[in-house]
């Protein structure tokens, strides 16, 4: 019999607990909200913070989201039998209530400086890192397979963390256009009301994000490559392996 022997499982379930129930709690606040908001806020002040609807929108998708994504892994590990690393599971747990909760709810991206830049480089990393889980997943092993070559790995893993960035570009282009977001800050919201910007203003929200993605894969591919040619064990560490057959 397979011995999973988690060495923080209690940690592991209060931080999950923690996590969705935030969101869960603040999707219910948010959809009353989103109820008895106006449409534009007319008397705006920045001591106030008052938030329109279309802002609230925003956060209840957010979190609706955050939601599904807590419990994709639980799916994924079921489906197609394979092992979540302990480590990995609690940074992405923490990486969802970051980016969700504290950054829309709470609105840490507007309070806090290069709130989204950091969280951008942390998911590049993380995405770099399942890059090479890939790897040895559809190769049906439990390790990087041998006879690979470390640089196309870790180009491979590069690859697959900026073309994921360039997906979630996407969803927030397709939910800008569809619901009237403003996820890709193509539009300075002035008195309530969302001014578009022109030129390159306009792009730089989005190329930002993607040059941050492209930072954390490209370190975390350059740490991946170091760890196969030399065979340290730290990209090891965090990825995802099958799951025995015997049980």
């Amino acid at each position: 019999m397979e011995k999973r022997n988690p060495k923080h499982p209690r940690l592991v379930k209060i931080l999950t607990l923690i996590v969705f129930w935030s969101m869960a709690v603040s999707a219910v606040f948010l959809i009353i909200e989103i109820i008895i908001a106006p449409m534009i806020v007319e008397d705006y002040s920045m001591d106030s913070l008052p938030r329109s609807k279309g802002e609230y929108v925003l956060m209840l998708v957010q979190c609706l989201l955050g939601i599904v994504a807590m419990l994709l892994p639980g799916k994924l590990m079921q489906k197609f039998r394979i092992i979540i690393p302990q480590g990995m599971y609690i940074l992405y747990i923490i990486f969802l209530y970051c980016a969700i909760y504290l950054g829309e709810v709470r609105s840490f991206y507007y309070s806090v400086p290069h709130w989204d830049d950091i969280l951008h480089c942390f998911s590049g990393a993380m995405l770099g890192a399942l890059g090479f889980s890939f790897v040895a997943l559809l190769n049906n092993s439990e390790r990087v397979p041998v006879n690979l070559s470390p640089i196309f790995v870790a180009v491979f893993s590069l690859c697959f963390a900026v073309a994921l960035g360039v997906i979630w570009e996407i969803y927030e282009f397709t939910f800008d256009g569809l619901l009237g977001l403003n996820m890709q800050k193509f539009a300075e919201e002035v008195n309530g009301e969302l001014v578009p910007l022109t030129g390159h203003d306009a792009l730089s929200d989005t190329m930002k994000d993607l040059i941050v993605d492209m930072v954390g894969a490209g370190t975390t591919s350059i740490i991946g490559y170091i760890s196969l040619k030399y065979k340290k064990g730290w990209i090891e560490k965090l990825q995802l392996r099958r799951r025995s057959e015997r049980t």
